[in-house]
């Protein structure tokens, strides 16, 4: 028990980071109040410091959670990619209220600041995602996939103060309850099929029923079921459609948090929910029949889907979807080399595309967020850093050679081959090659188009989100260097799994 707690340690010291942040965004001091981002990067560094001194070989080796291993690589990685998170949200939360009040134009009300909120919020949906490395059973499993969600919800609606956004976060959240009770149905048919919610218990239950002809059909409808309602989690077909509404409404930094907490926290249970089965012989084979067709509507629909956009945010939503169908082909292939790959990707992903929204977040057009394509027209005229920034990241996302995102498609595309999934890799071949289109759009937009009447006044108004986009665009150029380091440690994230 105390070394269960031990692993713990990242979760609770991002409770006591939300609980500060929440208390800070309330103090009469306008110091405090607009350092709350601060607060929050360094509880996130924190935790980051904090995981390879609780992690030691002892207490992975006493613990009973289906894969004892992934804690480290996950936890470290989503808390990195928080920092930036945080970083892009910079000066999005109560900027114009703040402003009144340093004029003297308003009084400080702790009732109309929402900062501190914003943040405690962010900090717990991320420990939601640290908690499923540490699910023992489907109750902890389905908590943590809903502490990860619940807080992105409001985050979208305070996110911005327009009816696009309420409009956004009540679609979001109705769908969301949606998928978490076909979750929780699925789940049911799980305990049905094996008496059990202990995950290892299942996995065993499932290894004696593989053994004496094949899995029960009840267990096989859970697991489906299960994993039908975590594709809402990572936007993939058919549970997609609410994505680019979303994105689009939310804050440009909002959704970059959207685009991958939510996304790694449904992988990750995708891989939890895979593993009970086994990968020995294969997944079930209605199991991977499933997860081949999401696979592929995913991928198709979300790069044909963002030909037709007009709004970059729109455009970057699709983009998202058609990512989520890549990283299944690692979870088809199964470890180790599929697995690893998917855990590589998702740390590519998640700095390339916080990049992307990240300079978009940091530009304005009389004082509201850009959105329209147009509005990045001529953009290295006004700001080369941006420009360079969101040109690197959307090569990245493509895969142009030698930047990280090149990288990241060939290990999935070389793990779809290694594990005979050919048709499925020169499906997801074209459907990248559809995504050129849209990608050398935006490249072309922001670094070789002219500038226009309406993108004139578009303008970099803050500092701090633009500073995440140059991190995460370095991150895309220089990563490869520590390709071979990423890969080791995925690797290591797997090993009970492979074993």
């Amino acid at each position: 028990m105390a070394d269960r707690l031990w692993l713990l340690t990242p979760e609770l010291i991002l409770l006591v980071g939300a609980v500060v942040c929440a208390i800070g965004g309330l103090f009469e001091a306008a110091a405090i109040r607009r350092r709350v981002g601060f607060i929050a990067c360094g509880f996130l560094a924190a935790a980051c410091i904090a995981i390879p001194s609780v992690y030691t070989s002892e207490r992975i080796a006493a613990t009973d959670t289906l894969l004892p291993h992934i804690g480290p690589y996950i936890k470290f990685f989503t808390a990195s990619i928080g920092i930036l998170l945080v970083m892009a949200t910079g000066g999005l939360m109560d900027r114009k209220y703040e402003h009144a009040i340093a004029k003297g134009n308003a009084a400080h009300s702790p009732l109309r600041t929402s900062g501190g909120e914003f943040h405690a919020l962010l900090l717990l949906s991320i420990s939601g995602v640290m908690l499923l490395c540490e699910a023992r059973d489907l109750i902890w499993l389905f908590l943590a996939l809903e502490l990860v969600s619940l807080p992105t919800y409001v985050m979208v609606a305070m996110s911005r103060l327009s009816k696009v956004a309420q409009e956004a976060a009540m679609k979001y959240f109705f769908l969301g309850a949606v998928s978490a009770a076909l979750m929780l149905y699925g789940f049911a048919l799980l305990y049905a099929a094996t008496g059990t919610f202990v995950l290892t218990e299942i996995a065993d239950v499932f290894a004696t029923q593989r053994a004496d002809g094949g899995v029960l059909l009840l267990g096989q409808i859970g697991l489906l079921l299960a994993i039908f309602g975590l594709c809402y989690k990572i936007a993939a077909a058919p549970m997609h459609l609410y994505a680019p509404d979303v994105y689009q409404g939310a804050a440009a930094a909002v959704t970059a948090f959207l685009a991958f907490i939510p996304k790694t926290a449904g992988i990750l249970a995708i891989i939890l929910l895979c593993t009970l089965v086994g990968w020995d012989d294969g997944l079930p084979l209605v199991v991977e029949m499933a997860l081949w067709v999401v696979a592929v509507l995913t991928m198709l629909l979300g790069n044909i889907g963002a030909l037709l956009q007009t709004s970059a945010k729109r455009m970057l939503g699709y983009s998202s979807i058609a990512h989520s169908g890549y990283m299944l082909i690692g979870i088809i292939a199964g470890p180790p080399l599929g697995l690893v790959a998917v855990f590589v990707y998702i740390v590519i992903y998640g700095a390339t595309n916080t990049s992307a929204f990240a300079t978009l977040a940091c530009l304005t057009r009389d004082g509201k967020e850009v959105d329209e394509l147009e509005d990045l027209a001529g953009l290295h005229k006004r700001s080369p850093l941006a420009a360079t920034s969101f040109a690197v990241s959307c090569g990245s996302l493509l895969g142009i050679p030698p930047l990280f995102g090149f990288w990241g498609k060939l290990l999935l595309f070389a793990a779809g081959i290694a594990a005979g999934q050919i048709l499925l890799v020169l499906i997801a071949a074209v459907a990248s090659a559809i995504s050129a289109w849209y990608y050398l759009r935006l490249i072309g937009v922001s670094l070789l188009a002219s500038t226009t009447t309406r993108s004139e006044s578009v303008k970099v108004t803050l500092q701090w989100p633009l500073i995440a986009a140059v991190l995460c665009a370095i991150i895309a150029i220089a990563g490869p260097i520590l390709l071979s380091t990423l890969y080791v440690d995925a690797q290591q994230s797997i090993v009970e799994v492979d074993e």
